[in-house]
């Protein structure tokens, strides 16, 4: 019989196990604060819970996070993460500094199948979705990695994988980081990033999970958003649009949307126009991420003053636009360079090192 990872379980699912063990409803708590407050994995360790029910826990349960493979340090300070999953499989988490902040981007799937054709992770197809205890088990077993003064303050669902393509467990996961019995994180400290599933979108608005949510759009017709993101042939702008004017945002916040920016593709300055109009309306800024190289991509980062010009054009017609560089893109972890660790991969960092 398999047993249950408690990862995979909100405070009040410890609750409900507790009583079913036989145990008080508040002993879950403590396994709650055993768990997500002190990053403990074995039950013998967790001394305040009488004797009994450890040794019940221990016969049907387990806590297991994913185990930390490989830490590669980049030269801006941020840190890739290769993570083992139970059964082998490897994932990619990356930890990011700024100022104040450190950011943690989660993976939810082991590879990605939806094929951006300016991703890395895209080329390697999905071998399958991760657990609610995969997903939030990278923050418990990165958490043990930190510094003296380190604390992981966001998180971003941004690393390998759709997260809405794995909704369920997406939405679990969710729901333990930000119970304040379980690891405590404000939504509002927490983004989600879809490539513009419509159904997906559409569930996290009826469950109202209050996190921000990130759109990742890169084209502004759907002629060429077709050809890089096939997803659009079954999610139109226009429908995925409709859908964003329909989410619920809470008051104070705005959705985002993502652009990464193509040499000679989507950078002119007539996309910056059509980019404005289809945006009019929503609450919203603009994330412009200058495309990070990976070998046989064939595609190139625009200049210095194109993606200037380009973001001039949008904060003259009144839309927040900030250039994102993003950072780790000497150890191949920046925004779209996450992937197994193939020779492709290994040739982005060594052209780094020198």
């Amino acid at each position: 019989m398999s047993r249950i990872n408690l990862l995979d379980l909100t405070p009040s699912d410890l609750q409900a196990l507790a009583i079913r063990l036989g145990e008080p409803a508040y002993r879950g708590d403590q396994l709650a604060q055993w768990i997500f407050g002190r990053g403990a994995t074995r039950f013998d360790s967790m001394t305040n819970l009488t004797r009994e029910f450890r040794a019940r826990l221990a016969e049907e349960a387990e806590v297991q996070a994913p185990a930390v493979a490989s830490v590669d340090p980049s030269r801006d300070g941020s840190r890739k993460f290769r993570l083992r999953l139970a059964d082998g499989a490897e994932i990619q988490s990356v930890l990011i500094p700024d100022d104040d902040r450190l950011t943690l981007c989660l993976s939810t799937q082991v590879g990605c199948g939806f094929a951006c054709r300016f991703c890395l992770t895209g080329t390697t197809g999905v071998a399958r979705n991760l657990t609610p205890g995969e997903i939030v088990g990278q923050l418990s077993a990165i958490r043990l990695t930190l510094r003296e003064g380190e604390r992981v303050t966001h998180l971003v669902y941004m690393g390998m994988g759709e997260p809405l393509a794995n909704y369920q467990a997406t939405a679990q996961s969710l729901r333990i980081l930000t119970d304040p019995r379980g690891f405590g994180y404000s939504p509002r400290r927490i983004t989600v990033s879809t490539v513009g599933l419509v159904s997906g979108i559409e569930k996290l608005a009826k469950e109202q999970l209050r996190v921000n949510l990130a759109i990742s759009l890169h084209a502004t017709t759907n002629e060429l958003r077709n050809e890089l993101m096939p997803v659009n042939r079954g999610w139109r702008l226009e429908d995925l649009l409709a859908a964003c004017r329909r989410f619920p945002l809470p008051v104070r916040q705005r959705m985002t949307f993502e652009y990464v920016l193509l040499a000679d593709v989507n950078d002119h300055a007539e996309d910056a126009r059509r980019l404005v109009s289809l945006i009019r309306g929503i609450r919203a800024k603009v994330n412009l991420i200058p495309f990070n190289p990976w070998p046989g991509s064939g595609f190139r980062r625009p200049s210095p003053d194109r993606i200037e010009a380009f973001q001039r054009s949008l904060l003259e017609h009144g839309i927040t636009a900030t250039v994102r560089w993003s950072k780790g893109e000497d150890i191949g972890a920046a925004c779209g360079q996450l992937g197994p660790a193939t020779p492709l991969a290994r040739t982005i960092e060594m052209a780094y090192a020198r």
